[in-house]
């Protein structure tokens, strides 16, 4: 399991730990601090952000291996305080909309700060009565209620569900992620081409999420090698076989997210607890 599994999960997955959806630091100073000192609510620093960090991970990516050392593990001892995520499969999504109360979706902030236009791919999630804790925080945020939106919409879990299935018909990647650790405001749906922290994750080797706790695996006899599966990895985890005409997975790369089983016409592809999968379990 991963680290926040044995820290905030009590040996389960931490995800699905509805204490760390409690309401009890929906008013807290440090979570709404955060927000506004991470530029949330402001979209020319969201948009500077996003305009940099490629180039300053470049950057990192040539200084000296002491100095990349020492900085990743900054960064990334800071993420997993503040904000950080992992990788979740469909059914577990589905057990984290069975036991909190608010289901609300709203425009992905990272899409924003690329300057792309209004898409709807993030959901803030509390057991809280009332609103979420994202939806009571971002409503300081102008662009979600500007004039060509209707700001926040409220899900029921059907409707969610629903619509994590059509992300996942688009090759989008289910996250769940904290607001000041352990404490969990939303569920994401990421791709490479958008999402800072999985571009960071995946393209720079600068983790600032975790793998799922899974990793798939091919059912050789059920896989016609149609190769579908592929047009659905955002990890660059699956490969085909020219010789046995069959589509294969390498389990170093896979983050367990699942995604691949929408593509795939035969159902020949599963999840594996990774802990079961040597070369990988150790990965996260």
């Amino acid at each position: 399991m991963c680290e926040f599994c044995a820290q905030h999960g009590e040996g389960q997955k931490w995800y699905l730990q509805a204490k760390n959806y409690s309401a009890d630091l929906l008013s807290d100073a440090r979570r709404r601090n955060f927000y506004t000192e991470s530029g949330w609510n402001d979209p020319a620093t969201l948009r500077g952000q996003s305009a940099t960090l490629d180039a300053d991970l470049d950057r990192l990516n040539r200084a000296p291996s002491f100095v990349r050392a020492v900085v990743r593990w900054q960064i990334v001892r800071s993420g997993k305080r503040r904000h950080y995520g992992q990788v979740v499969p469909i059914e577990d999504v589905e057990q984290i909309f069975g036991f909190v109360n608010s289901i609300v979706r709203m425009a992905c902030i990272c899409r924003h700060a690329a300057g792309r236009r209004e898409q709807r791919y993030c959901y803030g999630v509390s057991i809280s009565p009332g609103a979420s804790f994202i939806e009571e925080t971002t409503r300081q945020a102008g662009y979600l209620y500007g004039p060509d939106n209707g700001g926040l919409e409220t899900l029921t879990r059907e409707e969610a569900l629903d619509a994590f299935r059509e992300h996942e018909r688009e090759s989008l990647c289910h996250s769940v992620w904290t607001f000041i650790t352990p404490f969990i405001g939303g569920v994401c749906n990421c791709d490479r081409a958008d999402c800072l922290s999985m571009r960071a994750t995946v393209n720079h080797g600068l983790p600032m999420m975790f793998r799922a706790e899974y990793v798939a695996a091919v059912d050789p006899d059920q896989c016609n090698g149609c190769r579908a599966c592929m047009r659905g990895c955002q990890f660059g985890a699956l490969g085909f076989s020219a010789a046995q005409k069959k589509a294969t997975v390498e389990s170093r790369q896979c983050f367990g997210c699942g995604v691949c089983r929408a593509f795939c016409p035969q159902d020949a592809i599963a999840l594996r607890d990774r802990t079961s999968v040597p070369a990988a379990a150790r990965l996260w």
